[in-house]
């Protein structure tokens, strides 16, 4: 007898002539024109942009399939008397016209959140400030190393609702999830991973413990079979095990715990009842920097009821970087260049520093998400031998450098630029063979490129030319 996913079905039943707003023309929410359209449901769409700036393809299918739309800044001015509300992840549940939609007993939700209220299979979780995509994908690689049919979603892969349908009760779900996509949820993963939480997205979210508290809604709906996975060296993530309705397992970098998973100098040893076992020697994968060998522990936390340490071990010597992450992209000279275009915060970019032994030149600056940089000046003082800044952030980050450098009488020479172009071009100059020159933005991308992989991209194009 075929396996039928009865809370699918249902939902199918439902949507059938019900009024449904679709929020956003995003990544998430295309896919949901086709499946709406097929299941019979009054769809309106909404979206802030105007007509000339959504995709003639998209608008095509909305009129082909007779669906109503409302563009413009001020569309939401019009979301009223709907049954279900998809909003897109950029669309906060906080905004007063889902709120008022929702007091009047309309259902405000999103495409992830409904694929895991109805998910038939295991769901793995990842969330965090840093990490979370490199997480994601070991624990995806590791997954199909020992043979799971597995899907990845969420910020990374392809939008899974419409994939309900296809999957079975063995098979297994990885999601990336970002705080946008966590805020207002209320359903969990059933294992549910944190990397650490440090302040981002401040320039959007109201203040740094609404952050926090999005974030804690992967674990916060899990029940006493839930496992949730926790970095113990960030005092926030730490403190989320008193909160925990299931089993936690703690990973660290710093301390040698009693039972959990650690980075002991470059070694990765797994800890059971103060017994610490060997798994893996950081020399011998591919990733680079002790915070990759942090990710690898968290993956191999989360794996751990499902795959063999030794299956585990086989997928993690095999990772390639994700691209735009620590990216190699070509040895000009005896000069390794690198693309780091994720790196979207102070936090990251110090991760990318401290990955490498070399003198390095290093390219940041971008769109200012209100962060704060001073924690990033020591480590650039100790490690940078040249500095190349662009964007929005370059004043932020030239004043706590220059103080920094002030406080320890030394100097380094910066160079305040005006295009990516012209920092490759300073950055060839600066660079002496032996040395890594890193872009590491430090900030987001969307001052002067539409993404991080825009802005990555179009990186290794200058560095590919040279």
């Amino acid at each position: 007898m075929s396996f039928v996913n009865e809370k699918l079905e249902e939902f199918n039943q439902y949507i059938k002539f019900r009024k449904v707003a679709i929020i956003g023309l995003g990544v998430s929410n295309l896919p949901l024109l086709d499946y709406m359209y097929e299941k019979k449901a009054r769809v309106t769409v909404f979206d802030e942009r105007n007509i000339e700036a959504i995709p003639k393809q998209v608008m095509d299918k909305i009129t082909n399939y007779g669906f109503e739309f409302v563009l413009g800044k001020n569309c939401l001015e019009n979301l009223k008397g709907f049954d279900i509300i998809f909003r897109s992840p950029s669309c906060l549940p906080t905004r007063p016209e889902l709120q008022q939609e929702e007091s009047r007993g309309a259902i405000v939700t999103t495409e992830i959140e409904m694929l895991m209220k109805m998910c038939p299979c295991k769901i793995i979780g990842v969330t965090g400030s840093d990490g979370k995509t490199t997480t994601t994908s070991l624990i995806y690689s590791i997954l199909q190393k020992a043979g799971y049919h597995t899907y990845l979603g969420g910020n990374i892969g392809t939008p899974l609702f419409t994939k309900l349908p296809e999957m079975q009760s063995e098979d297994m779900v990885v999601l990336e999830l970002s705080s946008f996509q966590l805020m207002g949820m209320e359903v969990s993963p059933d294992i549910s991973v944190i990397t650490n939480i440090t302040p981002n997205h401040l320039n959007i979210h109201k203040d740094y413990e609404e952050y926090i508290e999005a974030k804690k809604n992967i674990f916060k709906y899990q029940n006493e079979k839930g496992i949730l996975v926790l970095n113990y060296d960030n005092e926030i993530t730490r403190n989320c095990a008193n909160q925990a309705n299931g089993k936690v397992i703690f990973f660290s970098h710093k301390e040698k715990l009693d039972n959990g998973f650690i980075v002991d100098g470059k070694v990765i040893k797994e800890c059971e009842d103060k017994i610490r076992k060997h798994i893996l020697n950081g020399e011998e994968v591919i990733l680079r920097g002790a915070h990759n060998l942090e990710n690898i522990t968290t993956a191999l936390a989360a794996t751990k009821f499902m795959v063999s340490i030794e299956v585990a071990v086989e997928a993690i010597k095999e990772f390639k970087p994700v691209e735009h992450r620590i990216e190699f992209v070509r040895e000009i000279n005896n000069v390794k260049w690198y693309n780091d275009s994720m790196a979207s915060s102070p936090t990251r970019t110090l991760s990318g520093l401290n990955a490498f032994e070399e003198d390095i030149v290093l390219i940041a600056g971008g769109y200012d998400k209100n962060l704060d940089y001073e924690p990033l000046a020591k480590t650039v003082v100790e490690k940078v031998k040249a500095l190349l800044l662009i964007g929005q952030t370059a004043g932020k980050i030239f004043d706590v450098v220059k103080q920094e450098l002030e406080n320890q009488n030394k100097t380094l020479d910066i160079y305040m630029c005006e295009s990516l172009e012209q920092t490759v071009t300073l950055a060839r100059k600066a660079a002496e063979p032996g040395n890594v020159v890193l872009f590491s933005p430090a900030s987001a991308s969307f001052d002067m490129f539409k993404d991080f992989a825009d802005r990555g991209n179009q990186f290794k194009k200058l560095v590919n030319d040279i």
